[in-house]
């Protein structure tokens, strides 16, 4: 069996700038939620996707945001797609699929935590954490729990992890602390690229590992004394953007792999609700016709 655990903020946004733009019976955007609906029937149309979960950011601060005031808040999102975000969840759960819906947590974190718990399992053949996020790619375990970019269609493994970022998949938080996150508000260490992070973390593995004094590093980077400076001024400040970079694996989520199992629309009455506020007749009959071609 495999299992998709989908990130569904990113989803959303990708939909809301990607699909074309539509009014619901009352009026407002809905745009994101019917494209939202259209790539997860496309996803649960193929054979072999037989389990799926899917986590959202209901609110976009986190516990993280306690524990540094710049990390990523809701401020700056467009109001037509933050509108539609408890429609999304509406939705996915109307469709029959598992919903998180993340408060203290982050959707990551409820993805990374389903996928540690699965992979205990030895009937799950693998995990496929559909997001090209970064931050999951510290999930990856060889070939069994992995990236999916769904959008690229590209897998990304363990080597394919490190081919892409230089570093294995445990390190990834460590790169994260030392050359920041835009997308999370995670500024980084002052002078550190992707190129020397990459470099020393492939042979010290944690950004704590790394020598203080330049002249005992054991590969060359490009401005090893102002580097190794740098670390040492904002070393407190590293150790808490790695911290932030790292999902959460105890997000009390109470269902069972079993549970993921998608037998299809459970509600016939929230379907057409849904239906009705998305003002699309036929999603009723495109979603039977997926559930019938399952069998």
């Amino acid at each position: 069996m495999q299992i998709h655990l989908v990130d569904g903020t990113y989803e959303l946004f990708r939909c809301f700038f990607g699909a074309p733009p539509s009014k619901g019976r009352d009026g407002n955007e809905v745009g994101a939620v019917r494209g939202l609906v259209a790539t997860l029937l496309s996803l649960l149309r193929d054979e072999k996707t037989t389990h799926v979960a899917i986590a959202f950011d209901t609110v976009i601060e986190s516990f993280r945001n306690q524990l540094f005031d710049g990390y990523k808040t809701s401020a700056g999102i467009d109001p037509n797609l933050w509108a539609q975000f408890p429609l999304a969840e509406e939705a996915t759960r109307a469709l029959g699929i598992v919903t998180w819906s993340m408060i203290d947590f982050e959707a990551d974190d409820a993805l990374a935590t389903f996928a540690a718990r699965a992979a205990e399992d030895k009937n799950v053949e693998r995990i496929l954490l559909c997001s090209p996020d970064k931050d999951l790619c510290q999930c990856v375990e060889d070939e069994r729990v992995v990236l999916f970019d769904r959008k690229q269609q590209k897998i990304l493994g363990r080597d394919a992890v490190k081919e892409k970022f230089g570093v294995l998949p445990a390190s990834i938080p460590d790169l994260l602390g030392l050359v920041g996150d835009d997308a999370d508000g995670i500024p980084g260490i002052p002078g550190w690229g992707m190129k020397s992070a990459a470099t020393l973390l492939a042979e010290y593995g944690t950004l704590e590992n790394i020598p203080s004094d330049p002249n005992a590093w054991k590969v060359k980077v490009r401005g090893a004394d102002k580097l190794a400076l740098e670390l040492h001024d904002h070393r407190t400040d590293a150790n808490l953007y790695k911290l932030l970079a790292i999902l959460r694996r105890d997000v009390p989520l109470t269902e069972t792999i079993e549970d993921l199992r998608w037998r299809g629309p459970q509600d016939s009455s929230a379907l057409l609700a849904l239906a009705d506020k998305l003002g699309d007749k036929r999603m009723t009959e495109r979603i039977s016709d997926v559930f019938a071609a399952k069998g």
